[in-house]
């Protein structure tokens, strides 16, 4: 992985946490990223990278080509939009 000359080192200390250790990440980082409550790591060759979980959310491309995958019929989808309503 090849670092660009805007990051930023840091130097954390690992914190015992039961019988584990850990690392506590500054509250600016969590908000820069957006992470909450849960992080996926990577090992890599030369260090190990923390990012945030995908979104599962799927964009309406990703959706309209699986509901045509499954072969819904919405041809009445207008009708039953526009029922009842002037």
């Amino acid at each position: 992985m090849t670092m660009d000359k805007a990051s930023t080192t840091r130097s954390v200390k690992l914190v015992p946490i039961g019988n584990s250790r850990g690392i506590r990440l500054p509250k600016v980082l969590l908000r820069k990223y957006g992470w909450n409550d849960s992080l996926v790591l990577e090992e890599a060759e030369n260090g190990i990278i923390l990012h945030g979980e995908p979104n599962k959310r799927g964009s309406w491309e990703d959706t309209y080509r699986a509901m045509a995958a499954d072969g819904e019929d919405w041809g009445d989808f207008e009708d039953t939009v526009a029922d009842g309503l002037d």
